[in-house]
């Protein structure tokens, strides 16, 4: 994805603003590679959030990133800054696949995708307008910048069925939170080395990690190491802050034949 470092540092491809939308979506923006939009359920649940997706249709040929597409893409990003009575948004990520484009392997899709987006509300019992603007990756032998404003009034058409069944069906493709028959298991490594032994249901040939970093942590490919019936994960290190941090963690993804988990790594 060298292509897509060379484009960011130039003009702002693919830039634009999508026109408001009067329902619980807003108008599609439309890119080379495909399409987005943001669909909301138009209705705050009892906590004070909104569920919604930012709807990627790529064009065959087309690909997008997961949340750490590795060392030379960028991942979905949303601001809300601009919007009334939103105080965060916060993406989730159905399993990704991991691709090889010559230059590096990396996560992400290579099919139209929804993306599940939690918007918290300032003040729960108000109104509230989203204005979202947008920035993400699309790439088929080079990768486009795509940046765009998406704006919904969600109370607007807050009983849009269609709209709340595609939230629904977004949601559902998310991977389960991990468990002890269906996981992973650190296992001793060192400064340079994530190591982790996975279980799982299914061909371990179907298996494979997704470890995101943050936290200025990057991490390479891993490499598997099948012996005696166990699946052991070897992840480089390619970057690490300068002390390890003693809050939180870094997400991981493990994907099988039979389904995906997600959860929380200590920091290494």
């Amino acid at each position: 994805m060298q292509s897509l470092k060379i484009l960011l540092l130039g003009a702002a491809i693919g830039c634009g603003v999508a026109l408001p939308a009067a329902a619980s979506s807003s108008d599609w923006y439309n890119s080379e590679g495909g399409r987005v939009r943001l669909v909301t359920t138009g209705k705050a649940d009892e906590a004070g959030r909104i569920q919604g997706v930012l709807d990627i249709a790529l064009k065959p040929g087309w690909k997008t990133y997961w949340r750490d597409p590795g060392d030379a893409g960028v991942p979905p990003q949303i601001d809300v800054s601009a919007s009334t009575n939103i105080t965060d948004a916060a993406f989730s990520f159905p399993p990704p696949q991991r691709h090889d484009d010559g230059y590096g392997k990396w996560a992400g899709y290579n099919h139209p995708v929804s993306l599940p987006v939690t918007f918290t509300l300032s003040s729960p019992g108000d109104a509230a307008v989203i204005d979202a603007d947008i920035f993400l990756g699309i790439c088929e032998t080079i990768c486009i910048p795509v940046q765009t404003r998406l704006s919904v009034d969600p109370g607007a058409d807050p009983d849009n069925a269609e709209d709340a069944a595609l939230v629904k069906a977004a949601l559902a493709t998310l991977p389960a939170p991990a468990k002890p028959d269906f996981g992973i298991k650190v296992l001793p490594g060192d400064h340079e080395t994530l190591i982790v032994e996975a279980t799982f249901p299914g061909d371990p040939e179907a298996a494979d990690l997704f470890v995101a970093g943050g936290r200025d942590y990057m991490f390479g490919a891993p490499a598997r190491n099948e012996k005696d019936g166990r699946l052991v994960f070897t992840i480089p290190i390619l970057d690490r802050p300068s002390t390890t941090p003693t809050d939180g963690g870094l997400y991981y993804t493990l994907t099988s034949a039979e389904g995906a988990v997600e959860g929380v790594l200590p920091f290494p």
